[in-house]
């Protein structure tokens, strides 16, 4: 008996030893085929995985490869369809002049001032309590304030009273407050807190395009700005009506060109004004927004779609009726985020040339096209190359209008 179990020990003991090596080569097998996609898709250099058979179901592993398979397709999939939407988008060109009025959001401050008191000269009240030229004031004594007059009328109307300021500092979306306590000015004995104050503006710009689909238009392609404190003014509530270019200022080296415009009608209102942003003004308006002359709808260029050499802008250099004009996109510029320099242009129409000698001030907002569509709107002039300016991507002002979205 015992022999006979030495003799079977003999046989089981090779087989056994083959089969278990048999086993290792298989699972060995499972990790290096699962070890290729890695490479694959994640990198060109090689990735290093244990020969453990437990790796396999380790879920940082499995869901990484998962993931980042659902990530790329996603990208792909909904850049296509993003590029698609946005390709399929259709708008009036602009390229008149239209009048621009804007009240602003509380009131803003334009200079602080010292005041001559009963006992001399006394330092601004308002500078001494922390407010800053480009500050807007929201409410005082938590009273909204939403005119110059306002603050002049609050001031005056309670007796060395100290007052408590809302502020609002250079667009920022938090608002902050600082107590301020006047002084009587010796010239007219009313109570003063050192400091001037807008609360509104209007000037000549031109439309850059209408959707009539969301009823939403853009225009000017930079911001509104305070001219004393370069501050982009914040929107209470402003209209957009009709204006005539009634004379132009040729533009030279070191002197900018500007278009003279007289509003029209200022009774029919063409928009309601929302946003004044990085990219210009934005709001909801109406048909009469459509320009008699180029009155069928353009689709818009990608960024991706634009080329460097000729292209033609629409603008307006008399009248209300725009016309188009050569140019040449001289540098398309990297943007990672929304600005009003997208690109580099230059004048090469000799009659605009020799109208207005280049761009000009009320210019801005100019639709350019290229190969039928709407890739643009001019922007800015350099003062010594009056020639010779900057454009923004027509992206940045669909997104800001809310007629594109993310």
């Amino acid at each position: 008996m015992k022999k006979r179990l030495n003799i079977i020990w003999w046989i089981i003991t090779p087989l056994a030893i083959i089969a278990l090596s048999a086993y290792l080569k298989v699972q060995n097998k499972i990790v290096v085929a699962y070890d290729r996609p890695i490479e694959t898709l994640y990198s060109n250099q090689i990735v290093k995985v244990k020969e453990d058979k437990d790796i396999i179901n380790k879920p940082e592993i499995n869901n990484k490869k998962k993931n980042e398979k659902v990530n790329l397709e996603g990208r792909l999939k909904t850049k296509s369809v993003f590029v698609k939407n946005k390709s399929d988008i259709m708008v009036y060109p602009g390229g008149q002049p239209i009048g621009v009025k804007l009240n602003t959001k509380g009131v803003l401050v334009v200079a602080l001032s010292d005041i001559e008191g009963i006992n001399g000269k006394t330092p601004s009240p308002a500078a001494n309590a922390g407010v800053q030229i480009g500050d807007s004031i929201i409410s005082i004594n938590n009273v909204e304030i939403n005119h110059a007059e306002d603050v002049i009328r609050f001031i005056n109307k309670e007796k060395n009273s100290e007052f408590t300021l809302k502020l609002q500092r250079k667009n920022d979306l938090k608002f902050f407050q600082v107590k301020v306590k006047p002084t009587i000015d010796s010239a007219d004995g009313k109570q003063k807190i050192g400091l001037w104050v807008r609360d509104s503006t209007a000037g000549v710009g031109t439309l850059t395009l209408y959707d009539d689909k969301t009823k939403k238009f853009a225009a000017l392609g930079h911001p509104i700005t305070d001219a004393d404190t370069g501050t982009i003014l914040s929107v209470n509530n402003g209209v957009i009506i009709s204006s005539n270019i009634v004379s132009v200022k040729k533009g030279t080296r070191g002197s900018p060109g500007e278009l003279r415009g007289l509003f029209i009608d200022e009774s029919k209102i063409k928009g309601q004004i929302i946003k004044n942003t990085e990219c210009g003004i934005f709001g909801e308006g109406t048909k009469s927004l459509i320009n008699n002359k180029f009155n069928k709808p353009m689709k818009i260029g990608l960024r991706s779609e634009i080329k460097e050499g000729k292209a033609q802008i629409l603008t307006t250099i008399n009248g209300s009726e725009p016309e188009l004009f050569e140019i040449e996109i001289q540098k398309l510029l990297p943007q990672n985020k929304s600005g009003s320099k997208s690109m580099v242009i230059k004048i090469t129409d000799p009659r605009l040339l020799d109208k207005t000698g280049g761009i000009v001030q009320g210019m801005s907002g100019s639709p350019i096209i290229q190969n039928d569509k709407i890739i643009g709107a001019v922007t800015h002039v350099l003062i010594n190359k009056p020639d010779l300016g900057y454009g923004i991507y027509i992206e940045w002002m669909l997104k800001d209008a809310g007629i594109l979205s993310n």
